[in-house]
């Protein structure tokens, strides 16, 4: 059985910082980091794909978030930098057979439960 599970959310004030991660059982092709906000789509936050050694970035989040892989301890990490209010969203992590395209929400098959990160003074 696929497992995926996020931790390290919580709440932050705006410029500060927040490490999420998220343990699986299942690399497949694609890992990446998604958020929804109520009353939004799911959005891209990043995502990486080991194979490539490609890792990309949603725009919001360029220069402020990082991804990294630690493929001894089966985990995807995600740095937050530099919060901002409209960071606040549950935030996923997915993985994905697929490498079509890694940046898509729609290929991934696996999901966690997700994680609250709330950015607020």
């Amino acid at each position: 059985q696929v497992q995926l599970k996020e931790s390290g959310g919580g709440s932050a004030q705006p410029g500060g910082s927040l490490l999420l991660s998220c343990e699986y059982n299942y690399r497949g092709v694609c890992l990446g980091w998604f958020r929804q906000a109520p009353g939004k789509e799911r959005e891209e936050v990043g995502s990486i794909n080991p194979f490539l050694e490609v890792t990309e970035y949603g725009d919001p989040v360029k220069g402020r978030f990082t991804i990294s892989l630690d493929m001894a301890k089966n985990t995807l990490n995600l740095q937050m930098t530099n919060l901002r209010p409209e960071d606040s969203a549950m935030y996923y992590c997915g993985a994905s057979s697929s490498g079509d395209d890694c940046r898509s929400s729609s290929i991934y098959t696996y999901w966690g439960q997700g994680t609250q990160v709330t950015v607020s003074s």
